[in-house]
């Protein structure tokens, strides 16, 4: 039985035949049209307590820790005979790295908002779930702002029907400043319905971030998405998610981020460590070896048990960034009591730069 994943959608269906044709090409960068049954995806497939929808199935900003970058095997799974599909496709599927088709090869799920109207038709199962309090996450595994999205305007189309139907709680995460072309939409959507976008932001160093997350947009633009979208009235904070150690985890760099998106009006700040997954590590491990290899073998004993770093670690960060926060004044997403987390252990600081 297969185990639930946050990669694709169960119902994705190659059956229409005009789904895994090319339709679009930038770069070294290809996408294909791929038809969905359904793109909102419940607790039980998820395995988290929150509906998502991916718009996308790929990512072109190559993110060095992605976890999610296996989802091409499970496109090919669903797609029946090899001879059906796109000639480049089926040869780049069997000679490419799955990590490396992730990024390359993006699958579009244009009719992703006609499935979705009708999905949540008034009265419907789904829609009565959803108004009951269960949130919808858009771009639990793909970004729905990237590069593609100009073009092909899925996730528009994806708010479109969302801003239909009041009494919803719905997240958005993206690392891109595209998602201000839909200012108008998203105030629509907060005007019914619960809305909060999640900019994801690890670092302010363009250098390093360029390194780690090569095609995603800089953390400048990232800073003045967030301004926009505060002026705009909507509900916006920050993932410092993952925070990667003994990378990103200096603590001096950390309070500079938090300082920042503070003064832009972020609405929260939340972090992690980060959770390398068996799917991840392919990647994520190498990509250390070549640019970090003074910490190869740091991470190797760290994770080599599981995919998180030790508890003394996580805590340590949480209690950091849950200090950080009430300093400059942005609710944690931790959501703890000031009293719980005053015990801080010593030398807090000096922990979060070691594995």
């Amino acid at each position: 039985m297969r185990q639930p994943t946050l990669f694709y959608d169960d119902n994705d269906s190659a059956a229409d035949p005009r789904a895994l044709q090319a339709i679009g090409e930038q770069s070294d960068i290809l996408y294909y049209r791929t038809a969905s049954k359904s793109v909102l995806n419940g607790p039980a497939t998820t395995g988290m307590g929150f509906w998502s929808i991916n718009p996308y199935v790929g990512c072109a900003f190559g993110c060095a820790y992605c976890y999610a970058r296996y989802a091409h095997r499970y496109v090919m799974e669903r797609s029946g005979a090899a001879s059906r599909l796109d000639p480049r496709l089926a040869a780049d599927l069997i000679e490419m790295p799955p990590w490396l088709a992730f990024e390359r090869r993006v699958f579009v799920k244009e009719n992703a908002p006609h499935v979705l109207r009708k999905g949540l038709r008034h009265g419907s199962e789904k829609h009565l779930n959803l108004l009951r309090g269960e949130s919808i996450v858009i771009g639990t595994a793909t970004d729905p702002y990237q590069p593609a999205e100009r073009k092909f305007r899925v996730t528009r189309g994806i708010l479109e029907v969302l801003a239909e139907h009041p009494g919803l709680s719905v997240i958005v995460i993206t690392k891109s400043p595209l998602i201000t072309r839909d200012i108008d939409l998203l105030t629509r959507i907060s005007r019914h319905s619960a809305l909060s976008i999640h900019l994801s932001l690890i670092t302010l160093d363009r250098e390093l971030a360029r390194k780690i997350e090569p095609r995603a947009p800089t953390p400048e633009a990232r800073i003045r998405a967030l301004a926009r979208l505060r002026e705009a009235g909507i509900d916006a904070g920050v993932n410092c998610m993952p925070v990667l150690p003994g990378i990103t985890d200096n603590p001096h760099a950390l309070e500079a981020l938090v300082k920042r998106v503070a003064e832009v009006g972020a609405t929260y700040v939340g972090a992690c460590a980060l959770r390398l997954r068996a799917s991840a590590r392919q990647r994520y491990l190498p990509f250390i070896d070549e640019h970090f290899p003074h910490l190869s073998e740091r991470y190797r004993r760290t994770y080599a048990y599981g995919r998180n770093p030790g508890d003394k670690y996580r805590e340590g960060l949480r209690l950091f960034f849950a200090r950080l926060c009430r300093k400059y004044g942005v609710e944690s997403s931790s959501h703890r009591d000031d009293d719980e987390t005053e015990a801080e252990p010593p030398a807090v600081d000096q922990q979060l730069s070691l594995l």
